[in-house]
């Protein structure tokens, strides 16, 4: 978390302290909640296909303000994802596969 926001970088891609807002920010706190120290950084897996160990699925619901809306049905809520998603799909995929765990500690 950066300023009690979750966020994430992605030097390859341009991306540092994106903010996840909007829903999206909850869905983390959810996905999160098992995982200690989780405020310290966390692993976030996302795939357009279905992987081994993806533990939620977020389907696409409409498009907003260059960003889209997905939608829990397992954590019963909705978020908006920005337009860095376009970093990663052409367009946005109809569900997204993800999973969390806790970063490896250093030794």
């Amino acid at each position: 978390k950066h300023l009690e926001m979750w966020v994430f970088d992605d030097e390859k891609v341009g991306l540092i302290q994106e903010p996840f807002v909007s829903g999206a920010d909850t869905m983390i706190d959810k996905l999160v909640e098992k995982i200690p120290e989780a405020n310290e950084g966390f692993i976030l897996l996302f795939s357009e296909d279905h992987f081994p160990g993806a533990t939620t699925c977020l389907s696409w619901l409409r498009e907003e303000s260059k960003g889209n809306w997905y939608h829990s049905a397992q954590l019963e809520i909705d978020g908006w994802l920005c337009p860095a998603l376009f970093k990663y799909f052409q367009e946005a995929p109809k569900e997204l596969h993800v999973q969390v765990k806790a970063k490896a500690k250093s030794a």
